[in-house]
């Protein structure tokens, strides 16, 4: 777990109630200022050190109020797509709440996308937009729209504010709805005639919200429940999701785990919330999981899903899902207990506390290693189903991504570094080969899937963590989103790593294509692309491309070395597949293309998934 989490004293204060709020605004309370100038001390009274933005007519005197301020970090995006993105990326990677400040019309619209990248993965945000004057707002005023209305369906919540009387409680509740409960984004859309208005700034010390009120404590007779159905299991597995992260539950599910000998399963949310390098970790489960991963999920007997929502990615077939399996559903979210699967035993509240709880009643209970003999199968089926192995080369002259990412891994301590991804293939081998033993070290995009995503976020979180080594491992389809934020990143001295797998082709798309669409590759190819190495040159970066297998370890270690910004450029073939892979509409143990080592190394298809799979998940 990261050493210090602001999130922590968040979640502390909401279960306690506690006055919510670091205090440090006192020394301008009572001081007579404009609107702007208090949206600024407002940040300040909320700890913010960094922000990200572009600056926009409607949202001018925000910035202009903001030039004076001098505990504020702005962070100057090229596209307010890529500010927002970077905010995601420095909360996860930091703990804290990322701030993001936008004019109005297309500056507020440029956000959406990375608005519903937060919401889906549950990342605390607070979003600030310029809005026209409110006088001319519904006229179709010039940069005029309703970010209200078109973001409602992808924040936690957002304010229209209308009087500065407002202004300082609406940001004390914005944050707050933030970060407490299951975390989220929060939009704030001020007209600016608002923020040249005079006023008296008063930064409350609480919040009163009686319609919010966040479970944290879980119900004492469900975890009781719940320990009594582990007692009579035989084959326990953990199902590990985001939740685990944002409640700083990682030091108890790794207690819970090795007192029981659970073998655990991790979503993509959730990697390095259980260590790899821990023997009872099978790593990713779901439609690009392992095989061992898939049949363990498969003919598990007891579920314990913690901090995890069932995503079709995970489920796969749903009526074939986990079908032996009582469940155990812990969430601090209600709506997320019974949406997909109907639990057992289902314990609303904070995974933290939880988790703690069933401890103390395994403990009084004697239970102890109940999945020693399970897990020991478990073993089994990782021996014989590995992602890799090197005696297996699809292509024996070109780059193999596998390995390519391996030698990555192998280079990077998680303790000091931080990996993001873009959205693709890429993603999914980053997911299965790269090792990460601490939270907040792997960043991705997994609700939404958002192409662009991952460089703008690594840019976000090597500002949030400047000690840190940050590599974003990216596809040359993804990269090319939001390729801009090179300048942000040289500009800022943010010496990011970017690794692109570079296919000249939309790879995930393509492998679909390839698998199911008898090889009708229809707008995926992507040739000609840029010149990587020449574009990281027009912006200052180093960079080189290599082609040959001998070359990867030696690239690898220059591009790590490197003191500033650099981009490698590594080719590989379209014809380079994810395996294995659960078709669309499959179940999780009708799986393609994974090794058995068992017949000799090769990629085995178990029941010939493929296109009638294929049309049934459409």
């Amino acid at each position: 777990m990261t050493a210090v989490d602001p999130i922590a004293e968040y979640k502390a204060r909401a279960i306690s109630g506690a006055p919510f709020g670091p205090g440090s605004h006192t020394e301008k309370e009572g001081q007579t200022m404009t609107g702007a100038q208090a949206v600024i001390a407002s940040l300040e009274a909320e700890g913010v050190d960094v922000m990200f933005g572009y600056p926009g007519g409607q949202a001018i005197k925000i910035y202009d109020a903001l030039y004076d301020s001098k505990k504020i970090r702005h962070v100057l995006a090229r596209h307010e797509q890529g500010a927002t993105h970077m905010a995601d990326g420095y909360a996860r990677a930091t703990g804290k709440c990322g701030v993001v400040l936008v004019t109005s019309g297309p500056g507020a619209t440029n956000t959406v996308t990375g608005i519903a990248t937060a919401y889906m993965d549950s990342i605390p945000m607070v979003i600030i937009t310029g809005q026209v004057t409110r006088g001319v707002i519904g006229t179709d005023a010039f940069q005029e729209s309703d970010i209200v209305g078109i973001t409602m369906p992808v924040v936690k919540h957002s304010f229209l504010l209308q009087s500065t009387d407002d202004l300082t409680k609406t940001f004390r509740e914005a944050f707050y709805i933030a970060t407490t409960g299951r975390p989220g984004p929060v939009l704030i859309d001020i007209p600016s005639d608002l923020a040249s208005t005079q006023m008296v700034f008063h930064y409350p010390d609480s919040v009163n919200l009686p319609s919010y009120r966040p479970t944290y404590k879980g119900n004492a007779k469900q975890i009781k429940q719940a320990i009594n159905l582990l007692a009579q299991s035989k084959r326990p597995l953990l199902y590990v999701g985001g939740g685990v992260v944002a409640s700083h539950a990682c030091a108890e599910l790794s207690r819970f785990a090795e007192m029981t000998q659970i073998p655990v399963v991790t979503t993509l949310m959730a990697k390095g919330a259980f260590p790899t390098s821990n023997p009872l970790d099978l790593g990713p489960v779901g439609m690009h999981g392992s095989k061992y991963a898939n049949m363990a999920m498969t003919e598990c007997d007891l579920l314990i899903a913690v901090g995890a929502r069932f995503s079709d990615r995970v489920t796969g077939k749903l009526s074939e899902f986990a079908p032996h399996a009582k469940v155990i559903h812990i969430d601090i979210d209600p709506a997320e207990i019974g949406k997909i699967r109907d639990p057992q035993v289902p314990i609303v509240g904070d995974a933290q506390g939880i988790l703690a709880g069933m401890i103390e009643q395994a403990e009084k209970a004697g239970i102890g290693s109940v999945g020693a003999e399970w897990f020991a199968q478990c073993c089994e089926w990782r021996k014989r189903w590995p992602f890799y192995h090197d005696e297996f080369i699809d292509y024996p002259s070109q780059i193999v991504p596998e390995v390519a990412l391996d030698a990555l891994s192998s280079k990077l301590d998680s303790a000091t570094s931080i990996v993001t991804t873009e959205v693709g293939q890429h993603q999914m081998w980053a997911h299965q080969h790269i090792a990460r033993d601490t939270t907040r070290s792997f960043l991705s995009s997994g609700g939404l899937g958002t192409m662009g995503f991952g460089f703008p976020a690594a840019v976000g979180a090597k500002i949030g963590c400047p000690d840190k080594q940050v590599v974003c491992v990216a596809g040359d389809g993804s990269f090319q989103m939001n390729e801009q934020e090179m300048a942000t990143a040289i500009i800022n001295n943010a010496a990011v790593k970017v690794m692109i797998l570079d296919n000249r082709a939309l790879g995930m798309v393509h492998q679909w294509q390839k698998l199911f669409y008898n090889e009708r590759y229809s707008s995926t190819i992507l040739d000609p692309v840029p010149d990587f190495v020449k574009l990281a040159d027009a912006y200052g970066w180093q960079g080189e491309r290599i082609e040959d297998p001998d070359q990867v370890e030696d690239a690898i270690q220059r591009m790590l070395d490197a003191e500033g910004p650099y981009l490698l450029d590594v080719a590989i073939s379209a014809d380079q597949n994810v395996y294995p892979m659960v078709a669309p509409g499959a179940a999780l143990d009708d799986i393609i293309g994974a090794i058995d080592l068992t017949v000799g190394g090769v990629r085995v298809s178990e029941k010939g998934a493929g296109n009638a799979a294929a049309k049934e998940g459409e």
